[in-house]
Formats: structure tokens, C-alpha cells, sequence
């Protein structure tokens, strides 16, 4: 496979009182091309400083992202990134919060209502086009998220724990409709999580991070796919993947 995104040497610190506080230290990570990489760490191990830097929305204080072998030096329009907090529009309805990246890209309103329409049906949300997003649950508003982060088509998708504050059966349901978008399109996903169970349902690769982004296991996943999560907690091989990610994560703690 094709590397597509590669983090090399990458450090971040942050000032707080006149005083340097280190986020991640000599991180670096390959992302090959259409792969599903989950990103297994407890908080404050630096997942997300690690997301924003592979996103191109903050720079390191040492080291370079490369997307393409080209240096990330700022967004780009090939990747995506759906965040843990709700960042839909809260005055604009499902349908107009979808539209938003093709009319960033200057697509003409047919087709950005046409491409819209469609993504909302594929998410589970059609007879909601109309809603405003304080008139959605969470669960809605997540789909709602995850419509307008694929309008823009990017060939590369970031998720920063997106399912992590909706209940179990939500969680579920949502995890495996994110299967079912993504699978045949091609595009590369990286999911940071600090479940071990999502990241073994989702997840061609895991990666578990300990303090400051040290990477302590680094596991490709040869689970059968399709996958759903009642089929793999009686699996023997998920039972065995997720007591080694479990040690992993306590290893990485210490």
C-alpha cells in the first residue's frame, strides 16, 4: 500500500504561565493509503494534539506532517475532520449545515442540494432536511456531522472520538453505519478513541499511544470484515486482541 500521510519527528508544546507544557514529544506515524487506522490512548496521552497536527490545523514546535510527500503546512480540502464537539451551524438546517464545504469549493446550488440530499438519506436522517440542529439528539447531530464531513468528498477522514459522548446502543449503531459508508470508497481513515472495543470493531491497524504520544503497540487487525459488535465479543481472536491492547494501554500509562 501507499503511504499517504506521514508524521515525522513531530513535537508540540504550549505555553501556560511562561511555562513550556510538552503535549507530544517525537511522535512519528505512516498512514498507508485507504486504510483504517484506530488510534487507541487514555486522555491527555496527546490523541488529539496529534489529530490537529495530522489536520494541518496547528503547527509543531519540531518536525513536519506529510501529506503526498508534500509538507502539511494548513488545512486541506483532501482531509477531513470531525471533531468530539458539535460544530454544526447552529442557523443553518441539515441540509444547508451539509451543503457548507461544496459551497466553500464554489459548486453551483444544484448539484450542492443534489449531493446533500443524498448524503442525509445515507446517514439516516431524511424527513429531518429541515432541522435545525437544537431540534436534533445528539445522535442526529452526529450524523448530521458526519453527512457534511463526506459532502466535501476528502480522500483522507479524521475523527476525534466522534461517538464518544452518545450512549452504548448509539455508539454501536453509529460505528457500524461508519463501516458501511466507508467501506469500498477507498478513502483512508484515522479514529482516535480510547475504547479498546471501538477500535478493534473499526480499525484495519491499531495504534495505542502512551504519555505524550509514545507509541507502545503498534497492531494490524486481521478481524473478518463485515464486523458488528455482537458477533465479534464471541470471537476468540478479539477476546485475544483486546486483553493485548488492554496490557498495551496499561503499559503505556506508566
Amino acid at each position: 500500500m501507499t503511504a499517504l500521510l506521514h508524521a515525522e519527528g513531530l513535537s508540540k508544546q504550549f505555553a501556560k504561565d511562561d511555562v513550556a507544557i510538552v503535549a507530544l514529544r517525537n511522535f512519528s506515524l505512516t498512514i498507508e493509503e485507504g486504510s483504517f487506522v484506530s488510534v487507541l490512548g487514555r486522555s491527555g496521552c496527546g490523541k488529539s494534539t496529534m489529530l490537529n497536527l495530522l489536520a494541518g490545523l496547528t503547527q509543531p514546535t519540531k518536525g513536519e506532517v506529510l501529506y503526498r510527500d508534500r509538507k502539511l503546512s494548513g488545512p486541506d480540502i483532501e482531509i477531513g475532520y470531525l471533531t468530539q464537539s458539535d460544530t454544526l451551524m447552529p442557523w443553518r438546517d441539515v441540509l444547508r449545515n451539509v451543503e457548507m464545504p461544496l459551497e466553500v469549493r464554489g459548486v453551483p446550488a444544484k448539484e450542492r442540494r443534489r449531493v446533500a440530499t443524498e448524503l442525509v438519506a445515507r446517514v439516516g436522517l431524511n424527513g429531518f432536511e429541515k432541522h435545525y440542529p437544537r431540534e436534533l439528539s445528539g445522535g442526529m447531530r452526529r450524523r448530521a456531522s458526519l453527512a457534511r464531513m463526506l459532502a466535501g468528498a476528502p480522500e483522507t477522514l479524521l475523527m476525534d472520538e466522534p461517538f464518544g459522548a452518545l450512549d452504548a446502543q448509539l455508539r454501536t449503531e453509529l460505528q457500524e453505519e461508519l463501516l458501511r459508508l466507508w467501506q469500498g470508497t477507498g478513502q483512508t481513515v484515522v479514529f482516535v478513541t480510547h475504547d479498546i472495543e471501538e477500535a478493534l470493531l473499526l480499525g484495519d491497524r491499531v495504534v495505542v499511544l502512551g504519555g505524550l504520544g509514545r507509541i507502545v503497540l503498534d497492531r494490524p487487525i486481521g478481524l473478518a470484515r463485515p464486523r458488528t459488535v455482537d458477533e465479534l465479543r464471541v470471537d476468540p481472536e478479539f477476546v485475544s486482541l483486546h486483553g493485548e491492547l488492554a496490557a498495551a494501554l496499561k503499559e503505556g500509562s506508566r
